[in-house]
């Protein structure tokens, strides 16, 4: 784990975070505005900057955990809104951490993660959702030929993990991405089953 945790915390340091959009995504975003039940208790796994969960803050949802497994995302975060719970701030590994959540946001964190840990982010995200809990958020829908991360895949692909613990509410194209990633991204809600 220590190699992982210093790769990501290099590319901080670096600023080489080309995932990063500086602000929240529109499908996301979207998908945040028509969330009504303000004390969901919400995980933004593999968060970098997590713009997520700072639009979510400031509108009002105070049960929001942030979690990456470096520390300057984790510090960005709480310089930009100080009034953040530090208890929620959480600095581990995805696959290590412990936990029960209404609602898991998924932005770049799966494509990050070596393609050969889908399946355990799979039925790890199964494990970590309370009863009905649903996992939103955004996957690459395009193959990368090159080494990543980023790695790519594609909906048959993905529904290959996610099948046996969810069911698919929606997995469709993304109508509204940021315009280098138009045609390239999938929307998606699983239920867990």
């Amino acid at each position: 784990m220590k190699l992982y945790k210093d790769y990501w915390a290099a590319k901080y340091r670096e600023n080489k975070t080309g995932w990063d959009l500086g602000s929240v995504s529109p499908p996301l975003k979207q998908y945040m505005n028509q969330l009504k039940d303000k004390s969901l208790k919400i995980l933004l796994p593999g968060a970098g900057n997590s713009y997520e969960a700072e639009y979510l803050f400031i509108n009002g949802f105070k049960n929001i955990y942030v979690l990456d497994i470096a520390e300057d995302p984790l510090k960005n975060l709480k310089r930009r809104i100080p009034g953040f719970p530090e208890k929620n701030l959480i600095q581990a590994d995805y696959f290590e951490f412990e936990g029960s959540f209404d609602l898991i946001l998924e932005q770049t964190f799966f494509c990050a993660i070596p393609v050969q840990k889908r399946g355990l982010y799979a039925e790890k995200t199964h494990q970590l959702l309370r009863k009905n809990g649903k996992l939103v958020g955004l996957f690459f829908n395009s193959e990368f030929f090159k080494e990543g991360p980023p790695f790519g895949g594609s909906k048959k692909e993905y529904l290959t993990y996610f099948s046996p613990y969810f069911t698919i509410e929606v997995f469709e194209p993304c109508t509204n991405s940021i315009l280098p990633r138009q045609g390239n991204e999938l929307f998606f809600i699983f239920k867990k089953n």
